[in-house]
């Protein structure tokens, strides 16, 4: 059953991923943890508006549910389900923005592990995947860093 959520949540991951790319200016120039970045480089260029600022991805749970939300440089939102369907959308407040790139900035996504999985486990916890300015790291409740757990607050709900 877990190997199945894990390739679920890969299937979405992807699809997510190819479907935000899709119109040519995503502004991401790969979501993958080789990304090329310059060391010196812990912000990352502020997106246009129409460009994604953050994508995270939740998955697991007690009912191993997944879900996504995309969030622009102008603070619209996408709220994805497990089928990468559209499940709702809105707009950050000028407010809500700024304390999202306040956390993303915060967290320096250039100099987080790719991978934080080493807390105590939580069982039926969720497993959350976040790309943003190039960068994409994977963790679990139990082991959310302090800085990723201020991004995970400031993201629009992933289930409405």
């Amino acid at each position: 059953m877990r190997g199945l959520r894990v390739v679920g949540a890969a299937l979405v991951s992807v699809v997510v991923l190819c479907a935000c790319g899709a119109g040519g200016g995503s502004g991401e120039a790969s979501a993958s943890p080789t990304a090329s970045a310059t060391p010196s480089a812990s912000a990352p260029p502020s997106p246009s508006p129409a460009e994604s600022l953050v994508r995270m991805t939740r998955t697991g749970g007690f009912a191993g549910r997944t879900s996504s939300v995309l969030v622009k440089g102008d603070g619209s939102w996408t709220r994805l389900d497990g089928d990468a369907k559209p499940a709702g959308s809105g707009k950050l407040t000028p407010e809500e923005l700024e304390r999202l790139r306040s956390a993303l900035a915060a967290a320096d996504f250039a100099h987080l592990p790719r991978v934080s999985k080493s807390g105590t486990p939580v069982y039926d916890g969720f497993e959350y995947t976040i790309v943003h300015g190039g960068f994409e790291v994977v963790t679990a409740d139990g082991s959310v860093p302090p800085a990723l757990q201020d991004v995970l607050s400031a993201l629009p709900p992933s289930e409405g």
